[in-house]
């Protein structure tokens, strides 16, 4: 007996013995070249970034998977239980493999073998965080094997906490949901506060498979695998009886996500997010969690996405109609035809319509839903045909000279006339998407913070943003610099330039260089100001020619518009390219008293974990910190703009630019009714125009053109095209703001002249206006006449620059 009991333990000894030396030769085995688990312990999940306007609104969301990360200090117990309880019921006690797991789910599937019911696995939580972060899908018993002994590894690197915030916050369960927050947003628009025990439960259902338990697609089985997690809930103690009851109650009634209410602001949002993609990269971009504060303000960028619209929408109506979207030819089975038709990108609010027939005084219209309208004549009288050079065809008399039936058109409904007089329901009005393009931008001059920017009419249509790509001729926009050159050379508002015939031989075998005013008239000796205010651009080269043109671009370049611009005297008529923003900061740097600003549209960056990374604002201010009260002086935060400019000397042109508003070529602006300050520009041939201006506090510059550069026409300027886009967007803006007048820096002294002569004014004299001097450059009688000199000096270029 004893020999048999001896030999029993021999054999058990040498089968143990053998056990032990397999599991250790398999550790061996499959344990070399296994993923560095080490990186599990500062592994940060793919976390999207949001950007968000000035206000806190969002604006933009960057993500390849759209997670929202939870600490697992944050993550409510419920959660956490339901989890467990479906997954891992001895997470807290195993080791990372959990043995008796293992044979009960052997037990259990031998049990229902023949009986068609799903296999029960045993991976633990820690298994499974082996399999997604370190391992791939492959179901094979040796991928089984090394997760098993990662999981074991991980169990000793990093905390059981660590390990379950990783696999709540990675793990996927469909409906386009990475991690548990974003699941209770995408299938009950809830926060993981705010969902019950039923839905808790079915959330914790979905790791193993979540297309075989689709809320809708296969209700029946999602609502059986939701009982049992309750049913495990109650097992494990964590719900009551009474509470499994009423859960397992409860319908599964999933809630579609509420939309997100985005800022629209396109053309800044691609801004933004291709200048975090140049400091941070594409992999931090899209999953790096970053939090971005932009300087945006919404109601500003409402404002001017309609008034740039409505302005290139009012050029593109002057200039007639190009015809229809497309044709559909018979109109047999139109509903069919046009609801087939592509979408039509920059249709914004505007519906599309077929023409179905033409009467004397209206066209009928439908539309792709079956609903029906008219088109009065009173609606398409500004349809005339357009032509080549932006002229118009005859005048419209009837429908048939605008439409055919089977045309495809843009309407939007109007409730009346222009008297005001009501029209009957369902009447459209014609429209047309503008060939023309544009742009807005608005500034906080002090700071430089992007407030506003539209970069063409529609970014669906067109993605190119005219606000910070398009290089353009500024024309006579440019001149507020070229007058700036002169007046820190010591010339002053009030001198005299002559206003006659220039000429300037550029050399053998080439044309002689005349500029010409834009109204093809001289008008004699002028003072500096009537010559910026009335845009004349004989007196503009003069001034250059006097004062220099290396001052005129060392003027450009420092006030940021253009790096290198070639000493010619045609540069002093905008000939040079700039782009929107550009032009619109050196005018802002203008207005603040000459201080150096950098146009930027982020205000702050943070990082996933709430770190500041970036701030435009570098300014210290350690007494700012104070936690209390007590009476202290406020404190001074350091200036640290440098100084462009004398500041006396940036105000006597914001005051000439006061004057084009008020007096030149700028009139229109004039009914805004606060004070403001402006230039027209336009190019030869009226290729672009321009306003560019400020009140004190926002400047704002507008561009207007095609993007393949011809003319807009003959009577077509800056003062026709882009000024009222800069006064419809001013008068919104400036809505509820006080009339602030301009602040004069220290030194300035205004004095009554003669708006003509420039001379002092005598008492009781007409067309007497306040100029503003700088000590001791007060006129004092007769002044000597700016003449120039018709020579080779500053050859131009031929052909180009600004003409009003």
């Amino acid at each position: 007996m004893l020999r048999v009991l001896i030999t029993l333990f021999g054999l058990l000894f040498i089968l143990a013995f053998a056990g032990v030396g397999g599991v250790l030769f398999v550790f061996q085995s499959f344990g070399r070249d296994l993923p560095d688990y080490h990186q599990l312990a500062d592994y940060e999940p793919p976390v999207m970034t949001r950007v968000h306007a000035g206000d806190g609104r969002l604006l933009a969301e960057y993500a390849i998977e759209k997670r929202v990360f939870v600490p697992i200090r944050a993550m409510p117990k419920r959660v956490v239980n339901a989890f467990l309880a479906a997954e891992d019921k001895n997470f807290y006690s195993h080791q990372g493999v959990d043995f008796l797991g293992v044979v009960r789910a052997i037990v259990i599937n031998i049990k229902n073998l023949g009986k068609q019911r799903r296999m029960v696995g045993a991976s633990t939580i820690t298994q499974q965080v082996a399999k997604n972060f370190l391992l791939t899908n492959e179901v094979s018993w040796e991928r089984k094997v090394k997760e098993a002994i990662l999981a074991f590894r991980i169990e000793r690197a990093i905390t059981k906490d660590r390990i379950l915030e990783l696999y709540l916050n990675e793990i996927y369960l469909g409906y386009g949901s990475y991690g548990v927050a974003t699941a209770a947003l995408n299938y009950f628009d809830k926060t993981l506060d705010d969902l019950t025990i039923e839905e808790t439960a079915y959330l914790a259902a979905l790791p193993k498979a979540p297309n075989n338990y689709h809320p809708v697609k296969r209700l029946k089985d999602a609502l059986e695998r939701r009982n049992w997690v309750i049913g495990r809930m109650l097992e494990d103690g964590v719900i009551t009886a009474d509470e499994a009851t009423l859960a397992r109650d409860q319908p599964l009634a999933v809630k579609p996500r509420s939309e997100t209410e985005f800022v629209a602001a396109a053309f800044f949002a691609e801004e933004v997010r291709r200048e975090l993609a140049d400091r941070y990269g594409e992999t931090e971009l899209y999953k790096g969690g970053l939090s971005v504060r932009t300087s945006i303000n919404p109601a500003f960028q409402k404002i001017a996405d309609t008034a740039l619209k409505d302005g290139l929408r009012a050029y593109d109506r002057r200039h007639g109609w190009r015809g229809p979207l497309t044709q559909l030819g018979d109109i047999d089975d139109w509903q069919k035809k046009l609801a087939a038709l592509p979408p039509t990108q920059g249709l914004a609010e505007w519906r599309r319509a077929v023409v179905l027939g033409l009467e004397e005084n209206a066209a009928a219209i439908g539309f792709a839903d079956t609903t029906v309208g008219t088109v009065p004549m009173s609606e398409m009288k500004w349809a005339r045909a357009w032509a080549e050079g932006e002229k118009l065809g005859p005048s419209v008399h009837r429908p048939s000279d605008v439409l055919k039936i089977g045309d495809v058109i843009a309407v939007v409904a109007v409730a009346a006339d222009k008297n005001s007089k009501p029209y009957p329901p369902d009447t459209y009005t014609l429209e047309q998407i503008p060939e023309i393009q544009g742009a807005l931008v608005a500034l906080d001059p002090h700071t430089g913070r992007v407030l506003a920017m539209s970069g063409g009419y529609d970014h669906e249509r067109s993605q190119f943003n005219r606000v910070t790509q398009a290089m353009r001729q500024p024309g006579s926009a440019f001149k507020p610099f070229v007058y700036l050159a002169a007046i820190d050379s010591g010339y002053t508002p009030s001198t005299l330039i002559l206003d006659a015939p220039f000429v300037i031989d550029q050399g053998p075998g080439l044309p002689k260089w005349r500029p010409a005013n834009y109204t093809k008239k001289f008008y004699g000796p002028s003072t500096m100001r009537l010559g910026i205010e009335k845009s004349r651009n004989l007196m503009t080269v003069r001034l250059a020619q006097t004062v220099g043109m290396d001052k005129v671009a060392d003027v450009a370049r420092r006030f940021g518009v253009m790096d290198n611009l070639p000493v010619q005297l045609a540069m002093a008529l905008g000939a040079g390219e700039t782009t929107l923003l550009r032009l619109t900061a050196g005018y802002a740097m203008l207005v603040n008293g000459g201080k150096k600003i950098t146009p930027t549209m982020i205000d702050r960056i943070q990082d996933r974990h709430g770190r500041s990374v970036f701030s435009h604002d570098v300014r210290s201010c350690e007494k700012c910190r104070a936690p209390f009260w007590i009476n202290q002086p406020v404190p001074v935060v350091p200036d640290l703009r440098p100084q462009l400019t004398d500041p006396a000397s940036a105000y006597q042109i914001v005051s000439m630019l006061q004057g084009v508003v008020e007096r030149g070529t700028g009139k229109r602006i004039r009914s805004v009714g606060k004070p403001l300050a402006g230039k027209t520009g336009t190019t030869n041939n009226s290729v672009d125009a321009w306003f560019i201006g400020f009140s004190p506090d926002l400047a704002v510059g507008v561009f207007t053109g095609f993007d393949n550069p011809r003319s807009l026409g003959r009577r077509e300027q800056g003062a026709s095209v882009a000024a009222p886009i800069f006064r419809d967007f001013m008068a919104g803006a400036l809505a509820q703001a006080p009339a602030t007048p301009f602040r004069i820096p220290p030194g300035i002294r205004l004095v009554r002249v003669n708006a003509t002569t420039g001379l002092l004014a005598r008492t009781g004299e007409k067309g007497v206006i306040l100029e503003a001097f700088k000590p001791g450059t007060v006129p004092t009688g007769e002044s000597q006449v700016l003449k120039g000199l018709t020579s080779g000096i500053g050859t131009p270029t031929a052909g180009t620059g600004g003409l009003y």
